[in-house]
């Protein structure tokens, strides 16, 4: 198994649009949930709106205390 690469992804939010943000990691389509987690027996996606147009960063790591958005955990592991 390759390493993962955990490095967050700079996403341009649409307001008021829906996003699946992936919880388990095995997603194909990082940061969004792909339905990988049922595959692996894991919970499902983070459903969230952006209120917004912005630029986010959206987490890969999954340690991040601020889901579905980097607060930089992933420089711990």
């Amino acid at each position: 198994m390759s390493e993962k690469n955990f490095t967050p992804i700079k996403i341009d939010l649409e307001k008021d649009k829906r996003y699946a943000w992936c919880t388990c990691s095995h997603s194909e389509v990082q940061p969004f949930c792909d339905g990988s987690h049922r595959a692996h027996d894991k919970p499902g996606a983070l459903g969230f709106t952006s209120e917004e147009a912005k630029e986010a960063w959206l987490c890969t790591c999954k340690q991040t205390g601020n889901p579905p958005y980097c607060d930089g955990s992933h420089n711990s592991l």
